[in-house]
């Protein structure tokens, strides 16, 4: 290997797979990152660059859409604690991140309820949220009924969406591995790793679950041997736990050893196999491996089985899309949307920009397409130039070109802002 290339780290691709990776675990955060820096050395880069930059540049904003919505989840549970102040710090960050107007909306009415709720001016008496406890009114207050540390409040609020039998051996294992999960958190996964070691000392049981964290650790720092091992061993006292099969699958994945995750899968429980977190692993196994139309039957043989899923239906149309089945896919997505219509709940804009993009590849550009590009718009502020040029395109197709050429402006007006310093 060049010297120069060791220097200069991963390429823009390795840090999307990265980037890819990270996301399907769900650790929104460590994958917007990975995200950042694939834009940020595409921008250095002059072959090709704008081919990739797009698709990038679109992972980035999902990954910080999901991040935004977990910061949000994360201050309910501060709110139901009582902690309001974290709330609100969850709560800023979460509207810091996201580009969602209508989310955007949410997190503004929620601080603004936090305002009232903490009262007018300092001291005043602060009611309750439905079902949680009396917060106190003094630090003293505080100090005497035990109230926890930041620390100790920010690895609860972690903890919330466990299990509940997960959760409460998480909080019997002590302070080492409670500074080792709020790093692991943090992305700072050596220091994460240095105390999930010296948690696994102290709790010594062979059926823990510090070797699950410790691994997840391991994993992002590139020990995938002591990783795997880990969760080999993991398994042997805990076959029902789905994410220690992803973080295998993660390694590998990473090895090229599509052979091994699928017998890996295979092993799995029944009850486990109709779970969706087991089947987005077995999807995701065919398609990295280039199984495409293998993917695509086993997504089309799930819901077959166990039902409608938006989750599922998602990939299946991503699949298609892969596939070159344009047809196939636009029909996944208006499902999806009309799922979500029918039960008037909000559509998620990646979908509706898949479906716009198909269509308007295809040349269904009516005034439904139109509208949904309109909202898009206000959705996906970083792709506005883009919209605005397709509605001004089907403008022209329509013969309207006072609307045209106005949408045309627009689009020009707003690739202008994006290239201004700090856009």
């Amino acid at each position: 290997m060049s010297i120069l290339k060791f220097f200069s780290g991963p390429s823009p691709e390795k840090l999307e797979q990265k980037g890819d990776a990270l996301f399907e675990a769900g650790l929104w955060g460590q994958a917007r990152q990975a995200y950042d820096r694939a834009l940020y050395k595409l921008e250095n880069r002059k072959k090709d660059a704008g081919t990739h930059h797009g698709r990038i540049a679109d992972k980035f904003r999902r990954s910080g859409e999901s991040l935004s919505r977990e910061h949000q989840q994360n201050a309910e549970l501060f709110i139901a604690g009582g902690h309001l102040d974290e709330a609100k710090e969850m709560l800023a960050l979460a509207l810091e991140i996201t580009a969602d107007n209508g989310f955007k909306k949410e997190l503004e009415d929620r601080l603004h309820q936090i305002a009232l709720l903490k009262g007018p001016e300092a001291g005043a008496v602060q009611p309750e949220f439905p079902g949680s406890p009396e917060f106190p009114d003094t630090p003293e207050e505080a100090d005497r009924n035990g109230a926890e540390t930041p620390d100790e409040d920010y690895f609860f609020a972690l903890c919330g969406p466990l299990p509940e039998e997960v959760r409460d051996i998480y909080f019997e294992y002590g302070e080492d591995f409670r500074s080792g999960y709020i790093a692991l958190n943090h992305g700072d996964f050596q220091t994460a790793a240095q105390n999930f070691s010296r948690a696994m000392e102290q709790n010594p049981e062979p059926d823990s679950y510090i070797p699950l964290e410790l691994a997840a650790a391991y994993l992002n720092l590139g020990r995938l041997v002591e990783a795997e091992k880990l969760l080999e061993d993991f398994l042997h006292y805990h076959s029902e736990t789905l994410p220690a099969y992803r973080l295998l699958c993660e390694i590998y994945w990473e090895q090229n050893n599509f052979p091994r995750a699928d017998a890996l899968l295979s092993s799995v429980a029944d009850d486990l196999a109709g779970s969706l977190a087991f089947a987005l692993l077995k999807g995701e196994t065919r398609r990295r491996s280039g199984n495409l139309p293998g993917s695509r039957d086993y997504y089309l043989g799930f819901l077959e089985t166990y039902g409608w899923n938006d989750t599922v239906a998602l990939e299946l149309g991503k699949i298609y899309e892969s596939l070159q089945e344009s047809a196939a896919a636009r029909k996944i997505y208006k499902e999806i949307m009309g799922q979500c219509n029918s039960c008037h709940a909000r559509i998620d804009p990646e979908i509706k920009h898949r479906y716009a993009e198909l269509c308007f590849a295809d040349g269904m550009i009516g005034s439904d397409i139109l509208e949904l590009y309109l909202s898009l718009a206000q959705e996906i502020p970083d792709n506005t130039a883009t919209y605005f040029d397709r509605i001004s395109r089907i403008y022209t197709a329509q013969g309207d070109e006072v609307e045209a050429e106005r949408f045309r402006a627009f689009a020009i007006r707003a690739e202008e802002e994006q290239r201004e310093p700090g856009n």
